[in-house]
C-alpha cells in the first residue's frame, strides 16, 4: 500500500530525541505516540504479555485495529521488570536516553526498583513524566484513577450529560478516552519543555520531572466553569447540543435521520439564515433581535429552524447553508470521516500497511509541520518485535547474551 509522504525516510523535528515508554492502556503509550509522530524514536518496554490496549476493540488474529495506531511509531522491547537483570537493561536504556514516561500508580514504578533518583543518578540529563490519576502529591495521589476519574472530577462528565429534565439516564461519556489523551498530550508539552529548559542557552543541562495528573488535565480545559462559580456562585450546567451563550448553535434533525450542526450566532449569520429557512423577517421579531434575546427564547427559535431542517436531507440543508457561507456540519460518523475530502487532501487519512490487518486508515500526524517530514514509519509492532535490536544495537549486549536472557524470560 502506498503510504507516500510517510516512507520519505525523514523522520521529523524531534529526530535524535530517545523516549523510553513504560505505560500501558492509553495515557502514557499516547504521549509517546505523539512524540514518536513528530520523529523521536520511542523504546516501548512491555510485559511478555504486552499492552493491554493490543486487544481492545475490533480485532483480527489477536491484533487490534486501534493498536496498529497506537503502536506505531515505537519499538517494542519485553523486559521483566520484577527481576534485578530486567530493570537493570531498564536502567542501561535510561543512561542512553533523553526522558522517560510513566503512568503506574504514584511509588509504584519507585517500588519496582526504578525510581527517580535511581535513573537519574544513571543519567541526571533524564527527563522523567509522570502520568497519574491525581498526581505525584496531596491527600488523593494513592488513588487509583483512569480516564473516566479524570473525566468525572475534572468536571467534563458533568457537563457532557443531557440538559436538566431529559432523561434520568447515567451521564454520558464523550465516547474515546479523552482524559487520558489530555493527559498525555500535556505530558508531551511538558516533556518538550522539560528538555527546552535543559538543552537552551543558559539551561540547567539536568533533566526534571514532569507531573501530569488525570483529574488536572481535563480540569484546564474546562474553560469558565471555575472562575464562574468563584465570582458569581455559578454552576454551569449541563445543556445538550446547544452553546448557553449564544444562538442559534445547535444540532438540527434532518429528513433522512441525519443531524447538522448550525452555528449562525451573529447578526449576519443569522439574517443570512432567515433567509435561507424562508423566514427573512425572523430578525424584526422582537425574541431574536439580538444574541440575549434568542438566548432567552432558544426554544422557540430551534423548533422554526428545525420545521425548516427536518423537510429536507441533510446533503440538501449543508448545501444550502455553504452557499450562504453558514457555518455548519453534519455530525460525522467514521464513514463520514474516511470519505472526507479536506482530511485526504490534508494527509490526514493516510493508508499503512499493517503485517496482520492490511491496509489500515490511520489518522494523520498532528501538529501538521509540513517541512519537518513528520509521518508514520510504521504501524503497531508484534510484542517485543524490537528486543532484539535494541539489545545488540543500542546495549551492546552480544546474540549470545541476549538469547540467554530470552531463554530465563528476562526478555
Amino acid at each position: 500500500m502506498d503510504v507516500g509522504a510517510d516512507s520519505s525516510g525523514t523522520s521529523g523535528p524531534l529526530d535524535g530525541l530517545r523516549v523510553i515508554e513504560i505505560g500501558h492502556f492509553v495515557a502514557a503509550p499516547f504521549c509517546a505516540r505523539l512524540l514518536g509522530d513528530l520523529g523521536a524514536e520511542v523504546i516501548k518496554i512491555e510485559p511478555m504479555t504486552g499492552d493491554p490496549v493490543r486487544t481492545w476493540g475490533k480485532a483480527r488474529d489477536g491484533r487490534s485495529a486501534w493498536w496498529s495506531v497506537h503502536g506505531r511509531n515505537k519499538r517494542s522491547v519485553t523486559i521483566d521488570l520484577k527481576s534485578a537483570e530486567g530493570r537493570e537493561l531498564v536502567l542501561d536504556l535510561v543512561a542512553k536516553s533523553d526522558a522517560l514516561v510513566e503512568n503506574f500508580r504514584p511509588g509504584q514504578l519507585g517500588r519496582m526498583g526504578l525510581n527517580d533518583d535511581l535513573m537519574r543518578a544513571r543519567n541526571p540529563q533524564l527527563v522523567i513524566a509522570h502520568i497519574s490519576g491525581f498526581g505525584q502529591d496531596g491527600p488523593d495521589s494513592g488513588r487509583s484513577g483512569f480516564g473516566a476519574i479524570g473525566e468525572a472530577i475534572g468536571g467534563l462528565r458533568y457537563l457532557t450529560n443531557h440538559a436538566a429534565g431529559d432523561t434520568d439516564l447515567p451521564p454520558v461519556r464523550v465516547g474515546v478516552s479523552i482524559g487520558d489523551s489530555l493527559a498525555g498530550i500535556y505530558a508531551a508539552l511538558g516533556i518538550v519543555s522539560a528538555l527546552w529548559a535543559r538543552d537552551s542557552p543558559g539551561g540547567t543541562g539536568q533533566g526534571q520531572p514532569v507531573d501530569v495528573a488525570l483529574t488536572e488535565a481535563v480540569l484546564s480545559i474546562m474553560e469558565g466553569v471555575v472562575p464562574e462559580y468563584s465570582v458569581f456562585q455559578a454552576v454551569r450546567e449541563p445543556v445538550g447540543a446547544r452553546i448557553p451563550t449564544t444562538a442559534p448553535s445547535s444540532a438540527y434533525p434532518t429528513r433522512d435521520g441525519k443531524w447538522i450542526i448550525i452555528a449562525a450566532n451573529s447578526a449576519p449569520l443569522f439574517d443570512r439564515l432567515c433567509d435561507v429557512i424562508g423566514q427573512p423577517d425572523l430578525p424584526l421579531d422582537n425574541r431574536f433581535r439580538d444574541n440575549p434575546g434568542r438566548v432567552a427564547n432558544v426554544d422557540a427559535l430551534d423548533r422554526i429552524i428545525e420545521e425548516w431542517s427536518v423537510t429536507q436531507d441533510c446533503a440538501e440543508v449543508e448545501a444550502a447553508l455553504n452557499a450562504r457561507n453558514i457555518p455548519n456540519s453534519p455530525i460525522y460518523s467514521a464513514a463520514d470521516i474516511a470519505a472526507d475530502a479536506q482530511f485526504r487532501a490534508r494527509g490526514m487519512l493516510r493508508s499503512i500497511d499493517d503485517p496482520v490487518l492490511g491496509a489500515v486508515l490511520h489518522p494523520g500526524v498532528v501538529p501538521m509541520m509540513p517541512e519537518s517530514g513528520a509521518g508514520i514509519r510504521w504501524p503497531g509492532r508484534e510484542i517485543g518485535e524490537d528486543t532484539g535490536f535494541v539489545l545488540t544495537g543500542l546495549l551492546d549486549r552480544s546474540a549470545a547474551q541476549v538469547a540467554d536472557l530470552k531463554a530465563r524470560g528476562i526478555v
